[in-house]
């Protein structure tokens, strides 16, 4: 671009097209990034606290129930076959079993398994999964004892090959809580 003189009109000079330029590129990145946020909500955000809160508090229900029953369990996933097999220990050996392996961040990669009991092999729960599961997953297990839910929930590293344990670890934010 020549050189302007200080009589040549504005767009012949150089600073007031950097100006334009960077005012132009942050319009366009401001736009770009409200286009992704009202096209990729966030879904982990939840408007009713109140309704979370006494969620909670059954949650802490059924985990109590479980730590009651003195139930653990040890949870394999066959990396070829897609086959779970599960062993329940414990006072509470329910027909059903429902096992939810909870992606923390991705929806879309939450799997659910019913889980049947081996008609041969007490404590023994079969079920299938569709495709391969790894990563850092919440495991929750589910079952009922006397028309009650109880629960087994803990953060697990879900990888083939290593068995996962629940019911190992203690319980926690059971110390202030009142039935």
């Amino acid at each position: 671009m020549p050189s302007a003189t200080a009589a040549s009109p504005w767009y012949k000079h150089l600073w007031p097209w950097i100006i334009i330029g960077v005012l132009a590129t942050s319009v366009t990145l401001s736009l770009t990034m409200v286009t992704i946020a009202v096209n990729n909500p966030d879904n982990l955000v939840n408007d009713n606290y109140y309704e979370a809160g006494k969620g909670i508090n059954r949650s802490l229900d059924r985990e109590l129930l479980a730590q009651t029953l003195k139930l653990k369990a040890s949870i394999h996933l066959d990396e070829l076959t897609g086959e779970v097999d599960l062993r329940l220990t414990g006072n509470s050996q329910p027909k059903t079993l429902e096992l939810n392996l909870i992606s923390p961040t991705q929806p879309e990669k939450d799997r659910r398994v019913i889980l049947a009991r081996s008609e041969s092999e007490a404590g023994r729960y079969l079920g299938q999964l569709t495709d391969q599961v790894d990563g850092r997953r919440f495991v929750e297990l589910l079952g009922s004892e006397n028309q009650q839910v109880w629960r087994l929930f803990e953060e697990e590293k879900v990888a083939h090959g290593v068995t996962l344990q629940l019911g190992d670890e203690a319980l926690q934010g059971a110390e202030h809580h009142e039935n």
